[in-house]
């Protein structure tokens, strides 16, 4: 299962570089997107650096995720597929 990084959790004044906002294909509703939380998610840098995470909790009405990575993200994954184990 593939998902796609959108951007950063983020607030008005923050950002929070260890956790992004993952669209999954598929996945459309809070409902469905809720059955993956728990999941692993890895992304892998050009280099070949695997960073691991887990799936939080659903982000929105429309099926995006919250994922928790071990550490901050690098601005070039957002855009990149990452993989749901």
């Amino acid at each position: 299962m593939e998902g796609m990084i959108v951007n950063f959790r983020g607030g008005r004044h923050t950002q929070t570089n260890n956790q992004m906002i993952i669209h999954v294909e598929g996945i459309d509703s809070k409902d469905k997107a809720s059955g993956l939380v728990g999941k692993k998610v890895k992304w892998t840098s050009p280099a070949g650096k695997e960073i691991n995470g887990v799936f939080r909790s659903a982000h929105g009405a429309k099926g995006a995720l919250r994922a928790l990575f071990e550490r901050g993200m690098p601005g070039q994954s957002i855009g990149q597929k990452v993989k749901i184990e």
